[in-house]
């Protein structure tokens, strides 16, 4: 009997980072603590594994790096190894076992969802920390639209910065800890981030809130000036500077397009009050839990009403600047790089 390679998110928490990488294993957590978390499944290290196995990829990898060893070391031919290594997992089918229990996972989930074909977002997850990003796949529709999806975010563990990872930590080739999160698409009215810390003074007693209409990819990519929002942990006040919000991230017939934002939207914040504390409530909440700050992923759904809309893709430990104490301490510390030039 073939081990199990697909988990529920309510099957998994933080502790199964090894299993499923760190999102899934996060997200797996949060639904554990109650959050409004989209449905959906992780698919295990051992489902990449067992495809690299079973597809011949993990072979061709190996032979082609074999053969091959002179370009690896060569910054200037790696992106020329990845797009090859890419190009041997991309080109494979998924094996026709995996390929039976992925189409059940999937169709279970529309069961679920109630929805034909459902809409979903295929996502990276590493259970360690992969220099270059890996690719994410939204609105994702259908069975053989999955496993394609799938096998490329597989194959996007091997882009150039992840190769000479590699080569630095002694990994073989076709080793790449990811896991592959599966998750329902959410109608995004607006999309943003929270870190529940100020992330260049390390000011822990406030909180920032980044938000625009439609997904949250304008956020995250910079692309746009975002609305901003800063609020008091303690009291619950706030401040807000309205961004400059002239394209957003939808939905498209196959995938995602950006397009203008309305001009009357423009300059509208792009959450309400309401909407507002409870995003920095629950934000709150899960540092609490985790003991850290953190960085966390929200979106609001245009179908659902309050507060049943919010839902959450993403939590993680924050990085940020650490916090002076007070001056005497910054001043010791300069003195101290000063002497040590």
């Amino acid at each position: 009997m073939s081990k199990k390679w697909i988990f529920w998110f309510e099957e998994l928490c933080t502790a199964d980072n090894d299993l499923v990488g760190k999102k899934c294993a996060n997200l797996g957590e949060m639904t554990k603590l109650g959050m409004r978390v989209p449905p959906g499944f992780a698919i295990s290290v051992d489902g990449y594994e067992r495809f690299m196995e079973e597809s011949g990829a993990g072979r061709e990898i190996r032979k082609y790096a074999l053969g091959n060893k002179h370009l690896l070391h060569d910054v200037a031919k790696q992106v020329e190894v990845g797009r090859v290594i890419r190009g041997l997992i991309e080109t494979k089918e998924m094996p026709g076992e995996m390929r039976r229990e992925l189409e059940e996972q999937y169709a279970e989930l529309c069961r679920r969802t109630g929805m034909e074909n459902l809409a979903v977002a295929v996502r990276s997850s590493g259970s360690v920390s992969m220099p270059g990003q890996m690719e994410t796949y939204l609105n994702v529709r259908g069975p053989q639209d999955l496993m394609d999806k799938v096998i490329r975010v597989w194959g996007s563990a091997f882009t150039t910065r992840a190769i000479a990872f590699r080569l630095e930590k002694g990994m073989e080739m076709d080793k790449a800890p990811i896991g592959v999160a599966v998750l329902k698409m959410v109608n995004a009215k607006c999309a943003g981030v929270v870190l529940t810390v100020m992330p260049t003074t390390g000011d822990t007693s406030r909180m920032v809130i980044e938000g625009n209409w439609g997904l949250g990819e304008s956020v995250v990519s910079g692309e746009i000036t975002p609305d901003q929002f800063i609020v008091d942990k303690a009291l619950g006040d706030f401040q807000c500077v309205i961004g400059e919000k002239n394209k957003m991230v939808c939905f498209h017939s196959t995938g995602t397009h950006t397009k203008e934002v309305p001009r009357e939207l423009r300059c509208q914040p792009c959450l309400d009050e309401t909407e507002l504390r409870e995003i920095a409530r629950v934000a709150k909440q899960v540092e609490d839990h985790f003991q850290v700050p953190q960085d966390m992923e929200w979106v609001v759904d245009s179908d659902l009403p309050f507060p049943e809309n919010l839902f959450w893709v993403q939590a993680r430990p924050a990085k940020y600047t650490q916090q002076k104490k007070d001056d005497a301490e910054y001043l010791a510390e300069l003195m101290t790089r000063i002497f040590k030039m």
